[in-house]
């Protein structure tokens, strides 16, 4: 058997070498070019998302200005059951070049055994999110559970509705919000290609 880094080992090793080996291969070979040479059982479901994907989109919210902008988004694991979530997006020029950055977010995506994903989120504007949702082939629906927000975060954020899905291999998602002001509405769009 090899691990994620390669190395041959065998189930004879340690409690902790046989736990790294706890991994399926993806069965046919367009899975394994999509989702990598091996995947962990709890993680299939969310195999789809795994990786670095890139792209544009657009925010848009009453009273401002609609903007484009350039994303990087990471869904990473280190041998957890759970994906580890790094997005960042960058305001752009005309040309499409990055000036400033825009919004970041960090957190975790735990899909569960009976077809749930718990994520949890947070953001350096203030927020802290709960969310869960029905896990499909290829397509995430989320609702925020809770939102929290810091004394000076900087929009009364109160809840959430995200979704996420692949079409023809790019990732597509949107953001739906809803602050103290303003109810649930349409706020962030992109569409990603895997990089």
């Amino acid at each position: 058997l090899r691990n994620r880094s390669g190395c041959t080992s065998s189930r004879t090793g340690s409690p902790s070498v046989r736990a790294m080996d706890r991994t399926i291969q993806p069965s046919s070979p367009k899975a394994r070019a999509t989702y990598g040479a091996m995947v962990l059982p709890g993680l299939v479901g969310l195999a789809w998302l795994r990786g670095r994907w890139e792209g544009s989109g657009y925010r848009e919210w009453p009273g401002e200005e609609k903007i484009k902008f350039a994303q990087q988004v990471d869904f990473a694991e280190n041998g957890g059951d759970y994906l580890h979530y790094l997005a960042q997006a960058f305001e752009v020029d005309d040309d499409g070049r990055p000036t400033k950055p825009l919004f970041m977010e960090t957190g975790f995506w735990r899909p569960l055994p009976d077809g749930t994903v718990d994520v949890v989120m947070c953001s350096p504007d203030g927020f802290a999110e709960a969310w869960y949702g029905k896990l499909q082939p290829g397509r995430l629906d989320l609702v925020t559970d809770a939102v929290v927000r810091t004394p000076d975060a900087k929009v009364a954020y109160t809840a959430g509705r995200r979704l996420y899905g692949t079409v023809e291999g790019k990732l597509m998602y949107s953001f739906d919000r809803a602050t103290e002001t303003e109810p649930l509405r349409p706020f962030v769009w992109a569409t990603l290609q895997r990089a």
